[in-house]
Parts: C-alpha cells; structure tokens; sequence
C-alpha cells in the first residue's frame, strides 16, 4: 500500500512537472498564432485599400485638376498642381474602409508609375514623393486623408489605348504587435508598405493626351 501511494504521488508531481514545462509552449504557439492572424488581417485590408483607390484613379484621367474650396475649414482637398483623380483615390480608400486603425497609417502616395511600377525613377516606394506624384497624410480630426504634398499635372496623362500611362496606388502603415514579446524580438512596430499599378482607361482619341484635338485638361 505504501509503494503504491508513493508511486501515485510520483506520477502526480511528474505530471505536474511536464504541465509546466508545456503549458509556456502551448503559450507561445497560441500568441503566435494570434500575432500572425493580426498581422495578416492587416496586410489584407491594405490590399484592398489600395486596389479600391487605384481603380478609382485608372477609371478618371480626365477628371482635371484638384479644387479646394475657400472656407475658412476647407474639406481635404487637391491643388490645381495636381489631379483631380489622386483625391478621388484618396476618398475612395477612406470611404472603403479598412480594418486597420487608422492612426498607423503614414501616408498614401499616388503616383505615375514607371515600367517596374514605382514613382519617377525609384526602383522602391520612397518615404518622399518624386516628380508625377502626389502624397496625403490620415487627418484623425476631419477622420480623412489630406494632401500633404506633391504635384503631377493632370493635363499631362496619356490615356490613350495601347498606350496610356500606369498609376499607382501606395500606402505605408505600423502593424503594432499583439505582445510584448513580439515587439521585443522584433524592434519595436512593423513597417508595412502596399501597393497596386493599373493602367489608365482608354479615353477617346481625340482628347486622350496632350497634343489631341479635345486634349483633357
């Protein structure tokens, strides 16, 4: 009877002994798995965002250029020096909706894109805006994106078929790790850029670019 109660209480501290040495690993597979659904949920939505805002974009090369009101509180708004269509994207990514918080995002940058699908002549997304560029940053008062900077002349899109340019559509964000021990291994917050390329809709021939009898403006 003895042996076997001390038997019993051997199993009970052995298994005791491996509770504790799986549980932390049962901890850290599950947190994983919860850090690792955050961060793809976030790199979906940005996805999306950005695909919405350039099929806005491709679809209105003939927009014209960008208006502000005059007000006193004028609403986000695009400069004369730039296009009509990068506010629309810019308005089309708000009013889609994404499932990130909206304070981790930096910025959206539209632009026309070159052969590799970037601005200007950069083989990468820039922090700063280039030529043909236009950059808006996440107003959290008026809960919209805002021009921040760039120009690109509306006036200058080639839209024509068989040969109209690209834009792009980029957006820069923080993914904010679930756990301490994440950001810990990993530095801090995680830099994530996405981006989408669409070429312009065919306008008609006769006002598709610049030089075209009813060339946009």
């Amino acid at each position: 009877m003895g042996q076997t109660r001390k038997r019993e209480r051997g199993e009970r501290g052995a298994a005791a002994v491996e509770f504790a040495l799986v549980v932390p690993i049962l901890l850290l597979f599950m947190l994983g798995t919860l850090e690792l659904a955050l961060f793809m949920k976030d790199n979906v939505s940005m996805s999306s965002s950005v695909r919405a805002g350039a099929r806005t974009a491709s679809a209105a090369a003939d927009a014209g250029p960008g208006t502000c009101e005059a007000s006193a509180s004028p609403p986000p708004c695009t400069p004369a020096a730039a296009p009509g269509f990068a506010q629309a994207a810019a308005d089309t990514m708000q009013t889609a909706g994404t499932a990130m918080n909206a304070d981790d995002i930096q910025w959206v940058m539209v632009y026309k894109a070159n052969s590799q699908g970037f601005p200007g002549s950069e083989s990468t997304i820039p922090t700063n805006c280039p030529a043909n560029c236009v950059k808006y940053v996440w107003d959290a008062g008026l809960n919209k994106f805002r021009y921040s900077s760039g120009s690109w002349s509306s006036a200058s899109v080639n839209a024509c078929v068989n040969e109209s340019d690209s834009v792009g559509v980029a957006l820069r964000a923080d993914h904010e790790w679930f756990t301490g021990l994440v950001r810990g291994l990993m530095g801090g917050d995680m830099e994530m850029t996405e981006r989408t390329v669409m070429k312009f809709e065919p306008l008609e021939h006769d006002s598709c670019k610049p030089g075209t009898p009813n060339a946009h403006s």
